[in-house]
């Protein structure tokens, strides 16, 4: 029914009807839109701020519809913590993850730091969040600089306080290991003194058996030179025995690479008899070899550590702790 120039005049109701039809199917498509496509929510839902140099965030909570702070470290925390974080927080989110502003997702190893450098989007269930992280050169820069004055007076109280406490845990950890290694190398050292000793006979044993040969040669040829035949006889003999000799040694250096002297010969011997009864014994030479360097190495360091310059001690006292 409406009024037109004072004149009453009545619609019928299946005029109206097709329009109402029309209103309500566009309502449903409209609702049908709300359901299927997320929204993005005005920034104000997800801030951002700093406090004492590390970013907070603050969010609410679609289950409980609280709002909840996240603190995170950029440099340490990534961003599949964070998003775990907000998860088991809320058991109500069953969707949870990080783009960029183009749309590109962000990975779970991601640092938080890479994350706040632009704006980023958080999508939780079916919504949007426009997040839009504070600019890095207003982030309270007077906190960061007490913040770093203060960490560099904790760091060295640290040290001036744990410092000799780090030493004797040092000393204590080298004496083990040197009484540990004591103890590997003594039976090891009692078979390398026995294989020694016989090497050592032998040698001793072969040394003097080459001056009797020698001592033998020279009788030999004396008597064959003043009873038996002359010196003319006996010259060329001489000779081409002296020869022979030379020829000897020469061949030793070809084969050894070394000069023929008593010393090396005798050193050489020595060595040779020593691995070949080593050997025979079972004594493992390179097992041996290998914990005496170690052994070596560790007394090295704690003679080092126990130095007065760097453990800066009086010389009485370290004699005393000795």
């Amino acid at each position: 029914m409406a009024v037109l120039g004072g004149v009453w005049r009545r619609f019928p109701a299946a005029a109206a009807a097709p329009q109402i039809r029309m209103l309500s199917h566009r309502a449903r498509l409209r609702l049908n839109t709300v359901v299927f496509y997320s929204t993005q929510l005005p920034s104000s839902d997800v801030t951002v701020h700093y406090n004492h140099g590390l970013p907070v965030f603050t969010l609410l909570l679609p289950s409980r519809k609280e709002r909840c702070q996240f603190t995170v470290k950029p440099m340490t925390t990534t961003v599949g913590k964070f998003l775990k974080d907000i998860m088991h927080e809320d058991r109500g989110i069953d969707l949870v993850s990080a783009m960029s502003a183009d749309g590109m997702k962000f990975s779970s190893t991601t640092l938080m730091d890479v994350l706040l450098m632009n704006d980023f989007k958080l999508v939780i269930n079916n919504t949007t969040y426009l997040v839009q992280p504070p600019p890095r050169d207003n982030q309270h820069s007077n906190d960061s600089s007490e913040m770093d004055a203060i960490k560099s007076l904790v760091h060295s109280l640290h040290a001036a306080l744990h410092s000799e406490e780090h030493h004797f845990k040092k000393e204590k950890e080298l004496l083990q290991r040197l009484d540990n290694l004591n103890e590997q190398l003594l039976p090891l050292e009692q078979m390398k003194a026995a294989v020694m000793a016989k090497a050592d006979d032998k040698t001793t044993w072969l040394t003097w058996t080459g001056l009797a040969l020698l001592s033998t040669q020279g009788g030999a040829l004396a008597w064959l030179t003043w009873w038996v035949y002359s010196w003319d006889i006996m010259e060329p003999v001489t000779y081409f025995i002296t020869y022979g000799s030379a020829i000897s040694f020469y061949a030793y250096f070809v084969l050894t690479k070394e000069d023929y002297v008593y010393p090396g010969i005798r050193d050489r011997q020595f060595l040779h008899s020593f691995y070949k009864r080593a050997q025979k014994q079972k004594f493992d030479v390179d097992k041996y070899n290998k914990l005496r360097e170690e052994y070596m190495e560790a007394e090295e360091n704690l003679k080092r550590l126990r130095n007065p310059l760097q453990l800066k001690l009086p010389v009485e006292q370290l004699r005393e702790r000795e």
